[in-house]
């Protein structure tokens, strides 16, 4: 079996803070990224994500059905937020101050509705503040492998002409989209300051990660998920 790459934001790095983007790997039903996160499987969370701006607040594991969100946020320790992405930027987010973490899933659709600001304004009825926030993008699709359709730009010019900064021309009629730029910007604009973006490419880096547009372009049935994790580990202080 071939290790399952691993990848850190430095910026996520605290006492008592716990986090890893992982890249192509088991199945998580074989536990193998909740022993890498130190927390027994049934305390990986995750959500049934559908490309929304909802975010949720975790305390304890869900008591059946995950709910229908795209981002969580935890003061809870011990619970590890789980993001699962093929192309779309897993995005993690802690205040050390006020031991409160985040986690969410921002695809085009997300990011442009505002899963970000959704998840930054959860955090904050915890208890943390915007400039104690530090974020990480993590890998995802790269704009040079983001080709996109003259009515996906109109999509982002339509919600502000100032979008446009975002994309770059292709071939014909086509486009370029920079998710991780756009995401950036978001976070910045709505008051994170502390922000690293990962420079990997999912879609081109077919031995690290899984990608659902390499799957497509390739005509395969199926494409696998990456997962991001973080978690206030036991142990830290909780000040909310």
């Amino acid at each position: 079996m071939n290790k399952l790459p691993v990848f850190e934001a430095k910026t996520l790095k605290h006492a008592g803070i716990r986090h890893l983007f992982f890249g192509r790997g088991d199945d998580p039903s074989t536990g193998v990224h909740a022993r890498a996160m130190g927390v027994k499987p049934a305390y990986l969370v995750g959500i049934h994500q559908v490309h929304s701006a909802k975010a949720v607040i975790v305390t304890r594991r869900w008591p059946s059905d995950a709910p229908k969100a795209d981002a969580m946020v935890s003061a809870t320790p011990g619970m590890a937020l789980s993001i699962r992405t093929a192309d779309c930027a897993p995005i993690l987010f802690a205040d050390p101050k006020a031991g409160v973490v985040g986690a969410a899933h921002a695809g085009w659709r997300g990011a442009l509705d505002g899963i970000i600001g959704a998840t930054i304004t959860t955090m904050q009825d915890m208890g943390a503040e915007t400039d104690n926030i530090h974020a990480a993008i993590g890998p995802c699709i790269a704009q040079t492998s983001y080709e996109v359709g003259p009515e996906f730009l109109q999509t982002f010019t339509q919600a502000d002409a100032t979008h446009e900064h975002f994309f770059m021309r292709g071939k014909a009629d086509r486009w370029h989209f920079d998710l991780k730029a756009f995401c950036q910007f978001r976070l910045r604009h709505a008051g994170v300051n502390t922000v690293e973006t990962l420079p990997q490419d999912t879609c081109a880096d077919e031995n690290d990660f899984f990608s659902y547009r390499r799957a497509t372009l390739r005509g395969e049935s199926d494409y696998g998920r990456n997962i991001s994790v973080i978690l206030l580990q036991q142990g830290a202080e909780n000040r909310h």
